[in-house]
C-alpha cells in the first residue's frame, strides 16, 4: 500500500512524464510538417543550397525551442520561484513609481504663433482671440472670492500665527461676511458705492488686508494701496491724487505719519483714518484735534453688521485698483488697472497650469511679497478664484523660514534676490573639496533629470543632499514662480535641481497687471522668460539709437491685450508715453525672440547713459553679472556722460563673506572687512573675472568699488516696493564715495 508521500512522489513523476511526452510530440509533429514541407519542394524543382541550410537552421531553431520548453515546464526549486516572483514585483513596482516627465502642453519649439502687426501670440490659444477669464463664474475680483467660496465647501481661506504658534485659519464665508461688514460700515460713513470712490490701505501683509480689499470690491470701490515706505511726501502726493478721504492702516506709527501731515494741512481731504491694531486715546484726541476721526477696524465692522447693505458687484470693465508705482525718479504714478485686468492676468496663469499643476482648494501659499505689488496680488487671485489657503508670515522677513516651516505651503511666489540667498547659503555650506565634489555631483543628477521634463524630491539624492534645504521651505512645494527681476540661469538651473520642484520665471510691470510672459510647463531651460500669457500679445519695435531692429528679432517689447492698463491716474501726460494711440504698452525693456519662441530679455531702454567716449552703459546687465559673483549680496554700478569709466558700490553677503575672509588668513566684524584693502582687492578681480566670463566689454567693467556693509532696502528708501534698485537716491546717498572713487582713478 502506497503511503502520503510516496503517493505525493508518485504523481509529482507521473506529472512530469506527461509534460516531456508532449514535448516530444510537439517537437514531432513540428519536425514532420517541416519535413514533408521541403520534400515538396524538392518535388517541385525548387529546392536548393539555400533551402538546405534553411533547413538546417530550422532544425536547430526547433532543438533550442525544446530545450527552451523543457526549462520553462520543469518544476523550479522554490527558492527559484520567489526569486522570479521578487524580481517581477520589483519591475512592476518601479512602472508604477517611476518618475514621470512633465508632457508640455504644446510643442516646445513653436511656443508662439505669428499674428498680424508683427506680433505673437501663446501657442495655448486656438485663435486670435485673447483670454478675459478662465472661470465664466469668476469675471470680477468679487465673484472670483464667492467661486472660491463655493469650491472650497466654505474651506479655510486665511491664515495667521504668533510666534511659536501653529497657524489659525478664518473661513472664506467669514472672510466675506465681515468684508460685508467693513463695506457696509464704509459706506454708512457716507462713502459712495461706486468706481469712483477710492479708498487707501496703508498696512503690511495679514488677512485684515484682504478684508479691507474685498469690502471695497463687495461694493464697487476701489483700493489704493499705499507702500510702507513711500516716505511723508510721496504718501501727501497719492492720498491728494486720488482724492483718499479714507484710509485703513494696521499700526498706531502709520497713523501717526499721516496725521502729522494732516496737522501740517498737507491732506485737507483725509478724513478717516481706520486702524486694525488697538490704539490709545491720545492717538483719538490727535486726531480729532486736526479733523481726522480715527476709528478701530472692530468699531467699523460692527457699524456696518448693524446698517447691513446688499453687496453692489462691479463689472469687469470697473476700475478695481490704482497701484502707484514708486520708480525711480520723480512722483510715484497711479496705474489704474479694472477687475477685467486682474482677473485676465490671473485667468492666463491657471491656464498655463491647467494640464500639470493647475491650483486646487489643497494647495497653499504664503504671502510675504508685499500686497501693494501686483504680482503677489495676482498669485492671490489665483489661489481664491480655486478655493485655496493663503497663509501670512508674520511680518518679519528674517522669520520666514519658520513661517514656511509651520504652514508647509505648495505655492511659493518668490523673488530673485530670496532664491539668490538659498544658492549662497546651500554653496557656503559645501566646505571641503569632497563636499563641493559631492554637492555638484548630486546637482548634475538631479539636472539631468530636470532636462528630461522631471521634477521630484524623493531621489536618493534629496534624501542625501537636498533634504534639508527643502525643510527649510516646508518640504511640499509643488510650484515656485519667480518674478519682479532677472534671475541667474546658473541660480536658476541650480535651484531647479536642489528644490525638487518646478520653478517658473514670469516677465511684467505693474502696466501689465503682473505677468505678459511665463515659462512653459516642461520647458526647464534658462535665460529666458517665456512665451507671451494667453491674455495678451508681444510685438518688438525698432530701437534705432541702440541698434535694435525688429527685423532682427530684437526690440523693445510692446503689449497688447486684456491685462493692459487704462492709464495713470490724472495724469494723461504720462499715460501717453506708456500707452501708444494704437493701445500697445511700450516697456522700456529691450527683447529677444529666441528659436523657440520664448522671449529673452537681453538689456534696458531705460537707465542707459553715455560714458565720455560714447559708448552705452545699461548699468542693470551689468550689475546682474555681478551679483552672481559669490561673496557679493548687492551692487550699484554707477557712470555717467563726464566720466571716462565705471565704479561700483558692493554690499557683501554677510554669511559668505566671513567664510570668503578666512580662506585668505583675514578675520574680523562685517565692518572691519569691509575697509580692508585685500578683501576689497579679492572681490573686485572675482567680480572683474566674472565680468569677463559673461562676455561684458572692457568699458562695462567697473575700475573701482566701495565695500558698504549695510543692504539696501526698502526701509532704508534705496529699493522700491518691487526690490529695483532707486539709482538716484543711490546716486545721492553715496556720492562722496563715488567722488572719492574717481578721484583715486585720476
Amino acid at each position: 500500500m502506497l503511503t502520503e508521500s510516496s503517493s505525493e512522489r508518485y504523481r509529482e513523476h507521473s506529472h512530469d512524464l506527461f509534460k516531456r511526452h508532449w514535448l516530444r510530440s510537439a517537437v514531432d509533429v513540428l519536425l514532420n510538417w517541416s519535413t514533408s514541407k521541403l520534400s515538396k519542394l524538392k518535388k517541385g524543382g525548387v529546392f536548393h543550397s539555400t533551402f538546405q541550410v534553411s533547413y538546417q537552421g530550422f532544425g536547430f531553431k526547433l532543438f533550442r525551442m525544446n530545450c527552451i520548453l523543457q526549462f520553462f515546464f520543469s518544476p523550479l526549486p522554490t527558492p527559484a520561484i520567489i526569486g522570479l516572483f521578487t524580481f517581477g514585483a520589483g519591475v512592476l513596482c518601479w512602472l508604477i513609481t517611476r518618475p514621470k516627465p512633465v508632457i508640455p502642453p504644446v510643442d516646445l519649439n513653436k511656443q508662439t504663433v505669428g499674428t498680424k502687426e508683427g506680433a505673437r501670440r501663446s501657442a495655448l490659444l486656438r485663435d486670435d482671440t485673447l483670454m478675459s477669464y478662465y472661470y465664466d463664474d469668476a469675471r470680477t475680483l468679487y465673484d472670483g472670492f464667492q467661486r472660491g467660496l463655493q469650491v472650497s465647501g466654505n474651506g479655510s481661506c486665511l491664515g495667521y500665527r504668533k510666534p511659536n504658534q501653529p497657524y489659525q485659519w478664518l473661513s472664506y464665508k467669514q472672510v466675506s461676511d465681515r468684508a460685508e461688514h467693513l463695506g457696509s460700515g464704509l459706506l454708512h460713513r457716507e462713502l459712495k458705492a461706486s468706481p469712483e470712490q477710492l479708498v487707501g490701505i496703508f498696512a503690511q501683509n495679514r488677512p485684515e488686508w484682504i478684508i479691507a480689499e474685498y469690502a471695497c470690491y463687495t461694493y464697487s470701490m476701489v483700493v489704493v494701496p499705499l507702500y510702507d515706505t513711500l516716505g511723508p511726501e510721496a504718501l501727501v502726493f497719492i492720498i491728494n491724487k486720488a482724492d483718499l478721504s479714507t484710509v485703513i492702516c494696521d499700526k498706531p506709527d502709520r497713523a501717526h505719519v499721516l496725521l502729522s501731515n494732516c496737522e501740517k494741512n498737507l491732506t485737507p481731504v483725509l478724513n478717516t483714518i481706520i486702524l486694525m491694531d488697538p490704539f490709545n486715546t491720545e492717538l483719538k484726541e490727535r486726531g480729532a484735534k486736526c479733523g481726522v476721526e480715527i476709528l478701530s477696524l472692530q468699531e467699523a465692522e460692527v457699524l456696518g453688521k448693524e446698517h447691513w447693505r446688499k453687496p453692489i458687484p462691479p463689472k469687469p470693465e470697473d476700475l478695481s485698483v490704482v497701484c502707484f508705482t514708486s520708480g525711480t525718479t520723480g512722483d510715484p504714478k497711479g496705474a489704474m488697472l479694472t477687475h477685467e485686468n486682474v482677473i485676465a492676468d490671473a485667468a492666463a496663469f491657471i491656464k498655463c497650469f491647467e494640464s500639470t499643476f493647475g491650483p486646487v482648494p489643497e494647495d497653499i501659499s504664503i504671502s510675504f511679497l508685499p500686497l501693494a505689488h501686483m504680482f503677489e496680488r495676482v498669485v492671490q487671485t489665483v489661489m481664491y478664484n480655486s478655493g485655496a489657503r493663503v497663509g501670512f508670515f508674520q511680518g518679519d522677513i528674517r522669520l520666514l523660514p519658520d513661517d514656511m516651516k509651520a504652514l508647509r505651503p505648495t505655492v511659493f511666489p518668490v523673488v530673485p534676490r530670496l532664491l539668490n540667498r538659498v544658492y549662497d547659503k546651500v554653496q557656503s555650506e559645501a566646505q571641503t573639496p569632497f563636499k563641493k565634489w559631492l554637492l555638484n555631483f548630486a546637482v548634475d543628477r538631479k539636472f539631468s533629470e530636470v532636462k528630461q521634463g522631471i521634477s521630484r524630491n524623493n531621489s536618493i539624492w534629496d534624501k542625501l543632499i537636498f533634504h534639508k534645504v527643502q525643510e527649510t521651505m516646508g518640504g511640499r512645494i509643488r510650484v515656485m514662480v519667480t518674478g519682479a527681476a532677472p534671475i541667474s540661469p546658473t541660480v536658476l538651473n541650480f535651484l531647479r535641481a536642489a528644490l525638487g520642484c518646478p520653478i517658473f520665471e514670469a516677465y511684467g510691470q505693474t502696466e501689465c497687471t503682473a505677468g505678459c510672459t511665463f515659462s512653459m510647463p516642461g520647458d526647464w531651460t534658462s535665460g529666458h522668460v517665456g512665451p507671451p500669457v494667453t491674455c495678451n500679445i508681444v510685438k518688438l519695435a525698432d530701437v534705432e539709437e541702440m541698434n535694435y531692429f525688429a527685423s532682427n528679432g530684437e526690440g523693445e517689447v510692446c503689449i497688447k491685450g486684456k491685462n493692459v492698463f487704462k492709464g495713470y491716474l490724472k495724469d494723461p501726460e504720462k499715460t501717453a508715453e506708456a500707452l501708444d494711440e494704437t493701445g500697445w504698452l511700450h516697456t522700456g525693456d529691450i527683447g529677444k525672440w529666441l528659436p523657440s519662441g520664448a522671449l529673452k530679455i537681453i538689456d534696458r531702454k531705460k537707465n542707459i547713459f553715455k560714458l565720455a567716449q560714447g559708448e552705452y552703459i545699461a548699468p542693470e546687465k551689468i550689475e546682474n553679472v555681478y551679483v552672481r559673483c559669490g561673496p557679493v549680496a548687492q551692487v550699484f554700478v554707477h557712470g555717467d556722460s563726464l566720466k571716462s569709466c565705471l565704479v561700483g558700490i558692493v554690499v557683501p553677503d554677510p554669511e559668505v563673506l566671513p567664510d570668503f575672509a578666512a580662506k585668505k588668513g583675514i578675520k574680523g566684524s562685517l565692518e572691519d572687512l569691509c575697509k580692508n584693502a585685500d578683501i576689497k582687492k579679492a572681490i573686485k578681480e572675482d567680480m572683474l573675472k566674472l565680468g569677463k566670463e559673461s562676455g561684458l566689454h572692457s568699458f562695462e567693467q567697473i575700475k573701482d568699488l566701495y565695500l558698504h556693509p549695510e543692504q539696501f532696502t526698502i526701509e532704508n528708501g534705496l529699493l522700491t516696493p518691487t526690490l529695483k534698485a532707486k539709482r538716484a537716491e543711490l546716486t545721492k546717498v553715496f556720492k562722496d564715495e563715488i567722488d572719492k572713487l574717481y578721484v583715486s582713478l585720476q
